[in-house]
């Protein structure tokens, strides 16, 4: 939970890198909420909780993917991508599962800190 806030409260930085456990519990997390919104929605009758959620997490979902595609070493415009159907997808998707890159990089220092090796 503690990436979901984090990625909230850094709702429109687009610059820098995140890391894939911050991607991946995001999306986790924003995965239970719309659930559970669905299904209170479902219940009432009306698609009025799911859509605010919408909304309120949109920016905050760009600028997550924006900064997962500059850690490795992609221009936050690659987030286009995902309007071709089902090719955009799969290619987000490794790039989503793709190890950053270790160090600095075009878009900042390595959130993993740097590592000699």
């Amino acid at each position: 939970m503690n990436w979901y806030i984090q990625s909230i409260k850094n709702y429109c930085n687009f610059s820098g890198r995140a890391r894939r456990t911050e991607y991946w519990m995001f999306a986790l997390v924003n995965m239970v909420i719309s659930f559970v919104l669905g299904a209170i929605d479902a219940i009432i009758g009306i698609p009025v909780f799911s859509t605010l959620y919408e909304l309120f997490i949109l920016v905050p979902a760009l600028a997550l993917s924006a900064r997962r595609l500059h850690d490795i070493n992609k221009s936050g415009w690659f987030i286009l991508i995902n309007l071709i159907p089902l090719v955009g997808a799969i290619i987000t998707l490794v790039f989503a599962v793709t190890p950053g890159t270790v160090g600095a990089n075009n878009y900042g220092d390595d959130p993993k800190g740097s590592f000699v090796g």
